[in-house]
């Protein structure tokens, strides 16, 4: 079994940003991770599940997505006690588990990985009140959250460079100059010089992503308005299902706008709703831009997502699975 490493918060963000496989031993014949993307178990006594801990828990791990034209939970939590925490449940792939013990000097957290399968996270809350649960959620929901999500993202980006569509991954490096691991099940849609469009299409739903590129004007170029106004111009390019219809930025909410480093390169995200004008289509889109020094141009991926029916997987996961996609572009050393 792993060794349990006893940490703070902060020394959580360090291990997860480190990547599971750090954590890993020799031994890799551990059994397949069960449940589905963004499932978590939580493991709690009853008395902390009804009361305040569980009031918190359910809080921060069932809190709606952000800019999803439906609300759906962050995590599909699923609450067992430790009696209930054997099998199948044990071999899940994202574990929480909750322990109260008045011994203890200080709320901590502990983290394993692949403990029982592979690949899998199992983190451990444990307090000597649940005050000081309690306390500790309300100052960590952030990091929390980040750590479990993290640990999502790094098996998606895992299963896209192993089962990888070279046919669209060497169109973007012929077109763009710039690396990117593109999963299987995406058909390329159209091909310009500065235009990629790729689409994943299921019986109900539908996933797509769109890559553009034009000059850099300085700063200018990444404000808001200036972002909104290309995505305009280059989604009027993905028609929709009637004559003369296209895609635009939808103007009854106002997307969010961000800037973030990753790598030491700085993004803009813009996080928001799409419409289709000349017909009644929509649904959520984020969009990841930044400058390739090496050209001088801005370099923008773009991902949506159209799922109608309620009743089918989550938009959440489709959206999720599409935010991935950017932490596999590598632009060329200079």
């Amino acid at each position: 079994m792993k060794t349990l490493f006893r940490i703070t918060i902060a020394a959580l963000i360090v291990a997860t940003a480190a990547g599971c496989d750090a954590f890993k031993t020799l031994n890799n014949s551990k059994k397949s991770a069960q449940g589905k993307p963004y499932e978590l178990i939580v493991v709690c006594p009853q008395a902390e599940w009804t009361g305040e801990v569980g009031d918190s828990l359910r809080a921060i791990f069932t809190a709606p997505v952000p800019y999803l034209n439906q609300i759906e939970p962050i995590f599909d939590v699923l609450r067992v006690t430790e009696r209930g925490f054997t099998g199948m449940v044990a071999d899940h792939r994202n574990i929480l588990k909750i322990l109260v013990d008045p011994e203890l000097k200080e709320t901590t957290t502990a983290v394993q990985y692949d403990v029982t399968s592979d690949p899998q996270i199992v983190m451990t809350l444990q307090g000597p009140s649940d005050g000081a649960l309690v306390k500790y959620l309300a100052e960590n929901r952030e990091n929390l959250v980040y750590a479990l999500e993290k640990a999502e993202r790094d098996r998606a980006v895992k299963a896209n460079e192993t089962y990888g569509n070279p046919g669209i991954e060497s169109a973007i490096l012929k077109t763009f100059g710039v690396e990117m691991k593109v999963p299987k099940g995406y058909t390329l849609a159209a091909q310009k010089p500065d235009f990629i469009w790729a689409r994943n299409e299921y019986p109900t739903a539908s996933q797509g992503f769109f890559i553009y590129s034009y000059p850099y004007e300085g700063k200018q170029s990444l404000t808001e308005e200036a972002l909104v106004a290309a995505r305009n111009k280059y989604a009027a390019q993905i028609p929709g299902p009637s004559e003369g219809s296209y895609m635009i930025t939808s103007d009854a909410f106002a997307p969010d706008y961000r800037l973030f480093r990753m790598e030491g390169r700085l993004w803009c995200e813009l996080r928001g709703f799409w419409d289709v004008h000349g017909d009644f289509m929509g649904g959520p889109f984020v969009s990841y831009t930044t400058v390739d020094t090496a050209t001088n141009r801005v370099f923008t991926l773009d991902c949506y997502v159209y799922a109608p029916d309620l009743n089918k997987p989550r938009k959440r996961n489709y959206m999720r699975g599409l935010e991935h996609l950017l932490y596999s572009v590598r632009f060329p050393r200079q």
